[in-house]
């Protein structure tokens, strides 16, 4: 978006229904208050995180030093003597004081499948998994890996995990078995939970089929698969590895004490695409990453105690972690668990279950924003929309078309519109409007969260921008309390990918700027690392996988810009020599991609060249790949350097046709 489409924007006030005496008082009621909040935080950040956690989370020993360490020396710390437990503070205490509130409203893949666990009911179920846990070896600081369809029993095993003090390491059950493999391979972990299949869309997913191939013919130390009965189908069965997850509860106590933690602790470990190809192990703290789960959960979605809150993330993605599984139950609040699609069995899916359930607040992904504007307003017709206060956005930019439709269809607008920016190693929301206080701008995440001080910094010189609209890389100026520790089993990696290219402060690998009011506008990624609805993907994985192919010599990967998903995967090939481009070859190669990473890698255009642009070192020139398909090849700058320079003209052929 350029600078002249910004100026054109409107800007939306706080909407009066907001503050009216007929809902509750958002928690933060003006822009000045907000500034307040936010200054205070970020000049006495041992003050106002100190104060916060001490109030907000339940401690077995309390915290005598708050923060310790800088970006600069990657030594952060967080509530240094303090102990709790993750699973007592989302779960226990809530049991204790009011054991009859619902804590998970499942919506199963069939819109009449509803099931209702209340918090009495979650300590009681994840108590029983704990124990089975402890049954099979499971000791503190164990790594287990959690691949599940999104079930309440997908969070149980995370709780559980937390309950214990293993560290769980989520992996999308949309992953491949050989993306699975590398996961399990990286954490070491020697327990797999799973279910028999899953249900999306009106078919059964093979999750344990998938974990079956993921561990065939392979050395990896896992010793036992724990597998939850979703649809009763016959599975194949590891004699001595392989046990059913109601037989194993069935034996055990329906109580499990919680196991103390370190603040410092690791919780949970989330594997993320790195630039590299190599999947990343990102690990979170304990006391830190639920203070900015909760924190922002409270104040983001102005999250009072009688919400209903419903987040449509699946848990094998960190919105899913914060957002559906911690931020809530850390507050005590009524989370749903959305198991379908948002067009199974029809578009109106959504908006019925907002309806049925009588939503509060709603979180979504633009992509499937943009897919229901796509498809009409008629879907939304009839259904009544007005428990609705705030409507969130995550995972990518949402632009301000959809940002409008959202608005005016689904709030009505009488909504707060956050669109929220954050990563998997930011832990929590970092930018967003706060629903009370902040007039919005469609395209803009707004003004930065609490303890959070974004800087633009000149992408060369590492020097701090200035200028209104200059568009720079966004960094961060100073630690919050969320944020990750280290890349598991490689805190060099930590270091090299996020605090040294900037030394002294943290890097998003986002390119941004600040308009006049001090806005921040998100410009995507600077590194070559692809955004599909909200699904980060590596471009040197997804380069890997196409290699693979036995016909393949060279591959470049790089992100279009796509109407529905924000961005989508283009791929140029060259084949080996002597090899013909058969027919059917791009299907082969889709299959490949769909093979080693998952389904939602796949490539949406496959072009089989010639060659690439090149440098005279041999260097694949990607951005002016970049360029050719999104339009721009008027703009490709000087292509002197380039070992054959016209290339580029067959390539622009390639891509739209003869010129």
């Amino acid at each position: 978006m350029t600078v002249a489409d910004q100026e054109e924007i409107k800007t939306h006030q706080v909407p009066e229904r907001l503050l009216s005496s007929s809902l509750p008082t958002p928690h933060v009621v003006s822009l000045d208050a907000y500034r307040k909040l936010w200054k205070e935080s970020v000049e006495d950040p041992d003050k106002f995180f100190g104060d916060r956690a001490r109030e907000m989370l339940t401690w077995s020993k309390p915290f005598q030093t708050v923060r310790h360490g800088s970006l600069e020396e990657g030594d952060v710390a967080w509530f240094l003597e303090g102990e709790l437990n993750a699973c007592y503070n989302a779960v226990d205490r809530h049991a204790l004081k009011t054991p009859n509130k619902v804590a998970i409203i499942h919506e199963g893949d069939e819109p009449d499948q509803v099931r209702k666990i209340t918090y009495g009911e979650l300590l009681r179920e994840v108590s029983k998994v704990a124990n089975v846990l402890k049954n099979l070896g499971v000791r503190k600081g164990d790594n287990i890996v959690v691949y599940m369809p999104m079930i309440p029993e997908t969070l149980v095993a995370l709780l559980a995990c937390a309950r214990v003090g293993a560290v769980h390491s989520v992996v999308f059950a949309g992953f491949s078995a050989e993306s699975l493999r590398d996961r399990v391979v990286d954490s070491s972990a020697r327990i797999i939970l799973t279910s028999d299949e899953g249900r999306r869309g009106g078919k059964n997913i093979a999750t344990k089929r998938i974990v079956d191939d993921a561990l065939r013919d392979h050395q990896t130390h896992v010793e036992h698969v724990v597998v939850y009965q979703r649809t009763g189908t016959p599975v194949p069965w590891v004699q001595d590895r392989d046990v059913w997850w109601h037989e194993e509860t069935a034996k055990v106590r329906s109580f499990c004490p919680p196991e103390p933690m370190n603040a410092e602790d690791p919780l949970f470990l989330l594997y993320t695409s790195g630039s590299t190809g190599t999947p990343k192990g990102i690990q979170h703290s304990t006391g830190g990453y639920m203070l900015g789960a909760m924190l922002t959960l409270k104040y983001v979605f102005d999250y009072h105690e009688n919400d209903v809150y419903a987040c449509m993330a699946d848990v094998g993605w960190i919105t899913g972690h914060t957002y559906l599984t911690y931020g809530p139950l850390l507050n005590g609040a009524t989370t749903v668990v959305f198991e379908s699609t948002p067009t199974y069995p029809n578009p109106s899916r959504f908006w019925d279950l907002i309806q049925k359930h009588k939503i509060t607040q709603f979180y979504t992904a633009p992509t499937a924003i943009r897919a229901l504007r796509r498809l009409g307003d008629q879907w939304l017709e009839g259904y009544d929309l007005s428990s609705l206060r705030v409507i969130g956005s995550v995972g990518e930019p949402i632009n301000p078309e959809a940002w409008d439709w959202y608005n005016e269809k689904v709030g009505k607008n009488q909504c707060a519109v956050v669109d929220t920016y954050w990563q998997t190693e930011t832990g929590s929301i970092i930018v967003s409007p706060l629903p009370g206080a902040t007039p919005t701008k469609p395209g803009s995440a707004t003004l930065p969260f609490f303890g959070i001080k974004p800087i633009i910094l000149d992408p060369t010189s590492g020097k701090e921008l200035n200028q209104v609209d200059e568009t720079g890389v966004l960094a961060i100026a100073q630690p919050w309390p969320s944020m990750a520790r280290t890349v598991y089993n490689n805190h060099h990696r930590f270091l090299e990918t996020y605090l040294k290219p900037y030394p002294g402060y943290y890097f998003t690998g986002d390119g941004a700027s600040l308009d006049k009011d001090g806005y921040i506008w998100i410009r995507g990624r600077v590194d070559d690392v692809i955004n599909v609805s909200g699904h980060r993907l590596s471009t040197a994985e997804i380069e890997s996988a196409l290699v693979h192919h036995e016909a393949v010599a060279e591959a470049a990967v790089i992100g279009g810009h796509d109407d529905l998903t924000g961005q989508c995967i283009h791929a140029f090939v060259s084949l080996k020599p002597h090899v013909d481009t058969a027919d059917g070859l791009d299907k082969e190669l889709t299959l490949q991609v769909r093979k080693i990473i998952g389904p939602f890698a796949s490539p949406k255009r496959i072009y089989v060249v010639q060659d690439h642009p090149k440098t005279r070192s041999g260097k694949i020139m990607r951005r002016i790949l970049r360029k050719i398909v999104n339009g721009e090849q008027d703009q490709l700058g000087d292509i002197s350097t380039l070992a054959d320079p016209s290339v580029v003209a067959v390539l622009i052929e390639k891509v739209h046709g003869p010129q």
